[in-house]
């Protein structure tokens, strides 16, 4: 049975349930929501990640966590954190937090995204007690990387890298990161 970690206004922010797997497959492993992602993934790599998801909610007490609208019970996406475990990563950011999400298709533009990160930002920062938490994207991902900005993430030149597991075409990976402090200061405002 899913646990719920967070809640917010519209979602809630929880751990996997019974049928996410299936809605997953079929409304969010898309061409286009995967475009840049690395592509559609198998089911076999799906049920993978699911796997890593619940073993990071596990050891750490975070993950991407799945997001479903309060209203409709609707699995929307997933956003969270994690620990970066890239082997391509530089060093001054393995094992770092980071931030990520993804969402359905129909619902981009409604703010579900923001919404869920400003709850994953605050629940690292103050449950978690991350000094620092972490974004990756690629130059081509616009609206990931204008998501980061509006969070007051900054990007760090110095820490992008070359990820062969993704196309030349969206690498480097981009690094933005934002502070306790940064954020304290953002919610102050």
């Amino acid at each position: 049975m899913a646990e719920t970690i967070i809640t917010t206004q519209r979602l809630l922010l929880r751990t996997e349930a019974d049928s996410d797997e299936d809605i997953w497959n079929a409304h969010i492993n898309t061409p286009n929501i995967r475009k840049y992602l690395g592509g559609v993934e198998t089911p076999e790599n799906i049920r993978a990640a699911f796997d890593r998801v619940q073993e990071s909610q596990t050891q750490n007490g975070f993950s991407f966590w799945f997001l479903e609208e309060r209203s409709s019970g609707e699995l929307l996406g997933c956003c969270g954190l994690k620990l970066v475990d890239t082997e391509h990563a530089p060093e001054e950011i393995h094992g770092m937090v980071e931030i990520g999400w993804i969402l359905r298709e129909e619902v981009w533009g409604q703010g579900y995204a923001g919404e869920a990160a400003r709850a994953s930002l605050q629940y690292g920062f103050v449950q978690g007690a991350a000094e620092q938490i972490v974004a990756l994207t690629s130059e081509s991902n616009i609206p990931s990387w204008k998501m980061m900005e509006s969070l007051g993430m900054v990007r760090h030149d110095a820490w992008e890298f070359h990820d062969p597991d993704f196309p030349d075409s969206d690498n480097p990976t981009l690094v933005y990161a934002i502070t306790r402090q940064q954020w304290r200061d953002i919610k102050k405002s």
